[in-house]
């Protein structure tokens, strides 16, 4: 008896296709046809949910790529602040591009005077005629609760932009395009490694208690982790900066619980201290998804060897949406529709 393909499943399954499209029809030999404007220095990146993540992915590859100062902030917060803070360009994501508070956010930078631009999965949704300069996913119709190839496509366009700037700049991109267009090649990777995350899927569904940990950029793939299990597993998942997390956060680990920690570049002495002394104090089933290190006593580690960081965060974010769909199987949810969630599909 075959057992039915999930929209989530299936979605997850198309992200390699859908950066491939998006990687050839907007990488022109060594230019990005996307059109942003010029002499920008910093900006501001609003939204809401899985989106809020690739913002924060966002803010530090502009900063990496681009040397331009970004900051995240979420939609809602946003739209409470008297005065919104000050940016040469304001970027509005949102996959179905009818995100109620992230259109209200755009409405208000525009009301300023402000300069938007939006990243969206619909053209000619309201966000997309309502923002000054626009950049379209085309991930196609997600039905899954739980955001998969919007969310890769997303921060697909944040690099692409993060490249566009910085050729205005003209600043080399050459390697940066060679490292992308190898993205496709490394999920596909990625799907191939289901088996040892099926594995770890259930183990953590052993655990009530569930800490997402990283550092640097890694963060945001961190936190979108602890979202994916929580909303696909009704599971009790955190996220930290680890560094942050053992200012007092730690003590949760007196209760049972599992330590994952998401790893992309190099393990710093810091982390490895830190991850350390969480063992030595607590003993909690450490499970690294990325790079493997020998420094760190790992009951699991998910990895797909790959050179270019650029390239891993792609991998990763596929580790964790095959991982949380793992964990919500092995505990017989329903992950196309979780209990008390709706999604706009437009």
């Amino acid at each position: 008896m075959f057992k039915k393909i999930t929209s989530m499943e299936h979605e997850i399954f198309e992200q390699s296709k859908i950066l491939e499209h998006l990687i050839s029809e907007n990488i022109q030999g060594d230019d990005v046809n996307i059109t942003v404007p010029e002499n920008i220095k910093n900006i501001v990146i609003v939204a809401s949910g899985s989106s809020y993540h690739c913002a924060r992915f966002g803010a530090d590859i502009f900063g990496s790529i681009a040397n331009i100062e970004a900051r995240a902030i979420y939609s809602s917060e946003f739209l409470l602040k008297t005065v919104i803070p000050h940016s040469d360009l304001y970027i509005f994501i949102t996959q179905s591009g009818e995100t109620s508070d992230t259109n209200k956010a755009l409405i208000k930078a525009q009301q300023a005077g402000e300069t938007t631009l939006c990243i969206t999965n619909k053209e000619d949704s309201t966000i997309w005629n309502a923002a000054d300069y626009k950049v379209c996913c085309h991930a196609g119709v997600e039905r899954s609760i739980a955001a998969t190839k919007s969310m890769t496509s997303q921060m697909m366009c944040l690099v692409l932009i993060a490249l566009k700037f910085a050729k205005i700049k003209g600043i080399d991109i050459t390697d940066y395009l060679n490292e992308i267009r190898q993205v496709p090649e490394y999920v596909e990777k990625t799907y191939g490694i289901r088996p040892s995350i099926k594995q770890l899927g259930r183990f953590v569904s052993k655990f009530k208690n569930v800490i997402v940990c990283a550092d640097g950029v890694s963060y945001a793939l961190a936190k979108e982790a602890a979202l994916k299990i929580k909303e696909t597993s009704y599971l009790n998942v955190t996220s930290s900066i680890l560094g942050e997390f053992m200012h007092g956060h730690v003590a949760v680990l007196n209760n049972k619980a599992v330590l994952i920690y998401i790893l992309v570049d190099d393990l710093s002495y810091i982390a490895t201290k830190n991850l350390n002394k969480i063992k030595d104090d607590y003993n909690p089933p450490i499970c690294i998804i990325g790079n493997k290190n020998v420094k760190i006593k790992s009951t699991f580690n998910v990895n797909v060897d790959c050179e270019s960081k650029l390239v891993k965060y792609f991998c990763v974010a596929v580790m964790i949406q095959l991982l949380a769909l793992s964990v919500a199987q092995r505990l017989h949810r329903n992950v196309d529709k979780p209990h008390g969630l709706d999604k706009v599909v437009k």
